[in-house]
C-alpha cells in the first residue's frame, strides 16, 4: 500500500521545505499539501493540492475527501501558525493586549491545528505506524518562561502543547499506531522571524531546508521505534531534544 503524507498550512516556507524533504527521500511517498490559498503546483509537480478555508466544516469537507484517496497515512506535518500580521504584534507588556488579537491568535495558532487533529481521528486509525508533527514554539512552555511577554503567542501555544497532549492520551485509546509531537524549529529565516532577526544570536537562525530535514529525521526516527502501547505525546526541539511542557 501506498504511504501518503499530508502537510497543513503549505503555503509557508517551512512547509514547502518540508514538502521538499519528504521528495528528497525517494521512498514512493505521495503528498497532499493543503493551504488556506490555492496554490501553484509549479515548485512540486508531483504534489497534490488542495484548498481548504480551516473552518470546522471545510476541515470536516477537506478530511472526507481525503478517505478517497489510496494508500496508508504514515505522516502529517500541521504548519498552521500566526505571530505577527497587519495590526497584530507580539505584546510587550500587560497594556498592550487587545482581545480581538489575542482571539485571533488563539484561533490561528491553537485551535485550527486541533480541529484538523480532530477530524483526522478516523483517517489515521490503522496497523501501520503514523507520526503527526505539530509546529510549536519553546516559548509556548510555561515551565521555560523567564521572559515574560508576547502573551497571544505564548498562549496560544501553550494552549496548542495542551491541546496535542490531551489528544495524545485519546489517540492512545482510539489510534495505538500514531504518535503526536509538538515540535520546535528554532528561529527560522522565514516572513514568521524577519522582524524580530536582530536579536537572534550568530548561528541561531536556521534555513527552512534545514529544520525541515531535522523534522523528518525526526519523524522517520520516531515511526520505527513505534509500538502499539499507549505513549505520551512529544514536545521536542530541532536538535531532537525535549522541552518541558
Amino acid at each position: 500500500m501506498q504511504s501518503t503524507s499530508i502537510v497543513i498550512g503549505a503555503s509557508g516556507a517551512l512547509a514547502s521545505a518540508c514538502i521538499n524533504a519528504i521528495e528528497a527521500l525517494d521512498d514512493g511517498s505521495q503528498i497532499i499539501a493543503i493551504s488556506r490559498r490555492k496554490l501553484s503546483s509549479t515548485a512540486h509537480a508531483d504534489v497534490r493540492y488542495w484548498q481548504c478555508d480551516n473552518s470546522e466544516l471545510g476541515i470536516e469537507e477537506c478530511v472526507n475527501d481525503l478517505k478517497e484517496i489510496d494508500g496508508h497515512i504514515d505522516r502529517v506535518i500541521i504548519c498552521n501558525g500566526r505571530l505577527h500580521d497587519d495590526g497584530i504584534k507580539p505584546e510587550k507588556r500587560l497594556e498592550d493586549i487587545k482581545a480581538d488579537a489575542l482571539f485571533s491568535i488563539m484561533q490561528s495558532n491553537a485551535l485550527t491545528p486541533l480541529l484538523w487533529i480532530k477530524a483526522l481521528t478516523p483517517l489515521l486509525k490503522s496497523s501501520q505506524p503514523c507520526v503527526m508533527a505539530v509546529f510549536s514554539a519553546r516559548i509556548g512552555s510555561i515551565s521555560d518562561n523567564h521572559l515574560g511577554g508576547w502573551y497571544s503567542y505564548r498562549m496560544s501555544k501553550a494552549a496548542l502543547n495542551m491541546g496535542i497532549r490531551t489528544a495524545a492520551i485519546e489517540y492512545g485509546r482510539r489510534a495505538k499506531n500514531v504518535r503526536l509531537m509538538a515540535f520546535h524549529p528554532g528561529t527560522t529565516d522565514s516572513p514568521l522571524s524577519r522582524p524580530f532577526q536582530t536579536s537572534v544570536p550568530e548561528g541561531k537562525l536556521f534555513s527552512p531546508a534545514f529544520v525541515a530535514e531535522s523534522l523528518i529525521t525526526l519523524m522517520q526516527n520516531t515511526a520505527s521505534s513505534l509500538d502499539h502501547s499507549a505513549a505520551e505525546a512529544t514536545f521536542i526541539d530541532w536538535e531532537h531534544k525535549t522541552i518541558p511542557w
